[in-house]
């Protein structure tokens, strides 16, 4: 049933309602024409409710004694008066009380802190459930932990290559973070979402925001343990304004019609309650708003922040654009991406004229004199080499195809296997209008019912993209492996392809799960006559093969996966909107292309690191955050459950051996695997040159000590600058090393370095035992045109569109989940308890795996039996 005045609150995400969404002093909201918003004069002077920022040099000097530090404000969205940055010393996070001690920052700002007096930290009550003393994540998981970026092509129908796999991928839509399936970013956006229904005349109706569970001292500190305090602080400088400084919401008139102000400004009032409330001009607003201020209650404005002074509980905003009404689809979309500070505007013609202009592009002759061509056979005097069987495997409606595989038997029953990925580089040339926009935007968007992508569409969908039956130019890695996977030789190098088939997930399962069944031509996509769907079905059940052994023994290596439940929408094709959602099934043939995305990512970053000691670009996952993880161990401790959090693979173990397999067991299970997944820190790329001790290099889920993303250049920008690297490694390098005794070398190498290893436990190569020696790093090469600190900032500045990237596609599928809900009518669930605290409960409701909290004082409760 609908309402005239539903409105979908998205942004605050599960701020309990009846917060006030603004900012006064001590976080208490205020009017403007309540009496404390009235201006107070001092001899002219209104008197300063915040503090004057520190100088940069006071500020430069406190950071270098340690006696100011810095971090990422993180805001908790359900009690937006808290806030947090990491300690430096991985310990319990410090914690900011009110909004006067945040001093202006917003939620991701880059902020200079100052310890205040032990006297006035945070008092932590010891029998207190509520453990919410860090800040309130949203998704920190990386895509290799959970493989999230299969769920985000499943649903945008767009090619979100599996490089990402939850174990191989833990940054963002690869597992590298450990996260499986991650639905804890898509969770605990959903989690915090509610429709609720605004009534006349108020802000927000239902429980209210209290300080239960934590205190601030009264008494005497001495007398407390040490575990019981968290070091606090008050913001004195901001480093980097990360937060786009726009936001969603609703506008409405002053409060005191007499005032002056009245006259002058309106109150916009942002949907998220972690932004302050906005003085905006009237001449800003539609010109009847003054006088029809109700015609325009359920209408989504964008206001953005241009000042806030140290003399006023509200910020001053220019209004940007009307959006539409609220609760809608696109006006939702559009405010969701500009507080992001996702840019999703037309290229420009500029841009557009860096691409080819004369159309059907061909691939230039000179280009195949510098590749190996793998499109047709080839003969030499030591070997005759077929035809290679490449395909692509994505979701049915992926237009943006990054990544091939190719698998063909060769001489003692070994297989040679190839990982082909566009070669974007060639059309984004560095410096270019088209490389600078690139780099500004750094990956794509993926949101539930379309994508904004980095690059325009002609690259994205035909040029790069490999589909099936055209020339391509790709980078490819292709090892020698034996059926267990064992790699005996590797080789590196820039090719030309043609795709025979374009495979979807369920073409390529279909062929796992039936062996021995001819699959007849009509339940399969059109395959290029030099090829059989046969000879594809053989290529398919040959790499699944060797996923499977690849995929066991990193499990025995120590990796980690967290899976966690992903929702699927299926969308109204004439209206848009969502008539139902499923958990996305994770299949076999999701993890064999997982498996060699990853394999592939691994190799290159050795190779470039080899290359580049100093100026490699790679992604590095450090170890979970030391203090929730102790809390979590003490939790499990507590519940009687034998879980090993000593390292990853003891992690991934006693998630695997912990728990039976019926509901219930899986139910825990479930609830568990969030729960791991909340002291897991983000993935970040980074410049080798600038970390000094190559420990930190290493990426926890994987159990790797050195990864990158090299697999999906369409999409991240990241793996652009990694392809230059590659490139810049192979220069000079014409032809291949001989491989090892025993091994088949790649035949017909065109540009490219050939080098036989063998692979050792921890996931790095060294030199085979017998046959030639071989070095992975010989000879000079031209140096990247790039010095560490700069690549550095190009790596900060990834990492920060990539957060951005989550949390709009975690906002997007709220969204889409919200009105499935309101147009659904109330869904039943079983759920089960993840905590309890003093007037409220987390649940996860098992069927979505979506995340709630309960308030106890908003419930009408029913017996039950």
């Amino acid at each position: 049933m609908s309402h005239p005045d539903y409105r979908l609150n998205l942004r605050p995400l599960g701020t309990p309602r009846g917060a006030s969404s603004l900012a006064g002093p001590r976080g208490v909201g205020a009017s403007p024409g309540d009496k404390k918003s009235k201006s107070k004069t001092t001899r002219g002077k209104k008197k300063s409710i915040f503090e004057t920022y520190l100088s940069k040099e006071d500020v430069s000097e406190g950071l270098k004694r340690g006696t100011l530090i810095q971090g990422v404000l993180r805001i908790n969205p359900k009690k937006f008066h808290e806030a947090f940055i990491p300690s430096p010393d991985g310990d319990r996070d410090i914690f900011i009380d009110g909004v006067v001690a945040r001093n202006r920052a917003l939620n991701g700002d880059l902020v200079v802190v100052n310890l205040l007096p032990e006297e006035q930290w945070k008092v932590i009550k010891p029998e207190s459930n509520d453990k919410e003393t860090e800040g309130a994540y949203e998704s920190d998981l990386p895509e290799e932990l959970c493989g999230s970026h299969l769920l985000q092509q499943s649903l945008k129908g767009y090619n979100d290559s599996p490089d990402v796999i939850i174990e191989a991928q833990f940054d963002d839509s690869d597992s590298e973070d450990g996260h499986g399936n991650m639905q804890n970013a898509l969770v605990d956006g959903v989690k915090k979402l509610s429709v609720c229904v605004h009534e006349k005349g108020k802000e927000d109706a239902g429980a209210p925001v209290t300080k239960d569970e934590n205190t601030f001292m009264s008494q005497d500190t001495r007398a407390l343990p040490e575990k019981s305090l968290q070091r606090s602080a008050k913001v004195v400088y901001i480093l980097e304004k990360k937060h786009s400084r726009a936001a969603t919401g609703f506008l409405k008139l002053l409060a005191d019609k007499n005032s002056e102000l009245f006259r002058k400004y309106a109150l916009f009032s942002p949907s998220d309650h972690r932004v302050p409330r906005i003085y905006v001009p009237l001449k800003d607003c539609p010109r009847d708003f003054v006088t029809r201020p109700k015609d325009y209650a359920n209408t989504l404005f964008i206001c953005r922040i241009v000042d806030w002074k140290e003399d006023s509980n509200f910020a001053l905003g220019q209004l940007a654009k009307s959006l539409g009404q609220a609760g809608e689809i696109e006006p939702e979309t559009e405010g969701i991406l500009t507080e992001y500070g996702v840019d999703f505007s037309d290229f420009s013609s500029e841009v557009l004229e860096c691409l080819p202009q004369d159309l059907p592009w061909t691939i230039p002759p000179e280009e195949f004199s510098k590749r190996r061509d793998l499109r047709s056979p080839s003969s030499s005097k030591k070997c005759f080499r077929i035809k290679d069987c490449v395909f692509t495997i994505d979701p049915s409606t992926a237009r943006d195809l990054d990544d091939a595989l190719s698998c063909k038997p060769v001489a003692d029953g070994n297989f040679e296997v190839g990982v082909h990925i566009a070669d974007v580089s060639y059309f984004v040339p560095e410096g270019s209008s088209l490389d600078k926009v690139a780099a500004e935007r750094a990956t794509s968007v993926y949101l539930v019912q379309k994508v904004v992508p980095m690059l325009p569409r002609l690259l994205c969908e035909e040029l790069c993209s490999l589909n099936p039956m055209t020339d391509k130019l790709t980078f490819s890695v292709i090892w020698t492996l034996t059926p267990k996977g064992k790699i005996l030789s590797e080789w590196f190098g820039q090719t030309v392809i043609r795709s025979c088939t374009k495979l979807s997930y369920e073409h390529a399962q279909s062929m796992i799960e039936g062996p021995t069944r001819k699959i007849p031509e009509e339940e399969l996509p059109p395959v290029s006559p030099e090829h059989t769907s046969e000879e594809v079905h053989r290529a398919v059940l040959n790499l699944h093969r060797i996923a499977k052994e690849l995929r066991q023994q990193r499990f025995v290596d120590g990796a980690l996966r967290l899976d966690q439940l992903k929702l699927a929408f299926t969308l109204d094709h004439e209206t848009g909107l969502p008539q139902g959602c499923h958990i996305y099934e994770y299949r076999d043939s999701n993890k064999l292309v997982e498996e060699f995305m990853l394999l592939a990512n691994m190799a290159v970053a050795r190779k470039i690191h080899c290359a580049f000691p100093e100026r490699a670009l790679l992604r590095r996952h450090p170890p979970p955050q030391t203090k929730m993880l102790n809390d979590l161990v003490e939790f499990c401790d507590q519940m009687g459950l034998p879980m090993d959090f000593s390292s990853a693979g003891a992690l991934n173990k006693s998630l695997m051996e912990t728990f039976g397999d019926d509901k219930y067991s899986l139910a825990r299970k479930e609830v568990l695997t969030n729960m791991c997944s909340r002291p897991m820190q983000m993935a970040l790329y980074f410049c080798s040159g600038v970390l000094q001790d190559q420990a930190q290099f290493r990426h926890y889920a994987l159990n790797v000590p050195l990864y990158t993303h090299f697999t999906s250049p369409i999409r991240r920008f990241a793996d652009v600058l990694v392809h230059r690297l590659l490139a810049a490694t192979l220069a000079g390098h014409q032809g291949g090393l001989s491989s090892a005794r025993g091994s088949q070398a790649p035949s017909d190498p065109g540009q490219g370095h050939h080098a036989a290893q063998n692979p050792a436990k921890d996931g790095t190569h060294t030199a085979p035992a017998s046959g030639p020696p071989t070095t992975l790093c010989p000879g000079y090469r031209e140096l990247p045109d790039v010095e560490p600190e700069a690549l550095q900032k190009q790596a900060d500045h990834c990492n920060d569109r990539r957060m951005a990237s989550k949390r709009v596609q975690e906002l997007s599928t709220s969204l889409f989940f919200a009105i499935l809900v309101k147009e659904s009518g109330p869904l039943e669930s079983e759920a089960m308890v993840m905590g309890v605290l003093s007037q409220a409960f987390d649940v996860l409701v098992l069927r979505y795996g979506v995340q709630k909290r309960i308030y106890c004082n908003g419930q009408r409760l029913r017996g039950g039996a």
